[in-house]
């Protein structure tokens, strides 16, 4: 069986396409099979978009790992169109779509690519946001949440949406022990949204 977090170039292709308000704009976005959250914008990523836009965010470009077909990357992008959101996936058809959902939107100021974690990731950032791949398992998201440390900029922050029973609780203390800060942000129907903040 194949999973989102994985890539299979030839699994059936059964595209949808639908429009959902995120960020105060409406967003035309195309899916397939073997992405994650294939029929609509799941509701831990809605929560988390909302969170941040929420926040008084710290200078800097904006870093989405996981980022699928590109709700949380292009929403924040449109948000925010003075920095350059990176959107960053292991799942090739995932981020094909991202890429046409970009274009699709106009949204311009986006680099998109291939990375497993943080693999090919370079530079530093203000912000990095992630619905993790929960189904990966938590050596997965463990290595994507205490990782971001590398890339953030002093005193950048990072956001992790995840739901209690799939081990918020867990994913708080090891930002509590990675980051100067680390706190409870928002609680939405299970979901978590945590948010550390890197040492000045």
């Amino acid at each position: 069986m194949q999973h989102y977090y994985t890539n299979d170039p030839d699994l059936a292709h059964d595209e949808s396409q639908f429009d959902f308000d995120l960020a105060g704009r409406t967003l035309h976005f195309t899916t397939d099979n073997g992405v994650f959250s294939k029929r609509t914008i799941d509701y831990g990523s809605r929560v988390l978009i909302d969170a941040v836009i929420g926040e008084s965010l710290p200078a800097g470009n904006i870093l989405d790992v996981g980022t699928g077909y590109g709700p949380i990357g292009l929403a924040l992008a449109s948000h925010y169109p003075d920095r350059t959101v990176v959107m960053s996936d292991v799942n090739e058809r995932a981020l094909a779509l991202a890429k046409r959902n970009a274009e699709a939107n106009q949204i311009s100021n986006v680099e998109i690519l291939e990375s497993a974690a943080y693999e090919a990731i370079t530079g530093q950032y203000g912000v990095v946001v992630t619905n993790p791949p929960i189904r990966a398992g938590k050596d997965v998201v463990s290595a994507i949440i205490a990782g971001a440390a590398d890339f953030l900029t002093p005193g950048g922050q990072l956001y992790v949406v995840i739901q209690k029973k799939q081990g918020a609780p867990s994913a708080l203390k090891l930002m509590q022990a990675t980051y100067a800060d680390a706190e409870i942000l928002k609680k939405d129907r299970g979901y978590y949204i945590l948010k550390a903040e890197q040492a000045q």
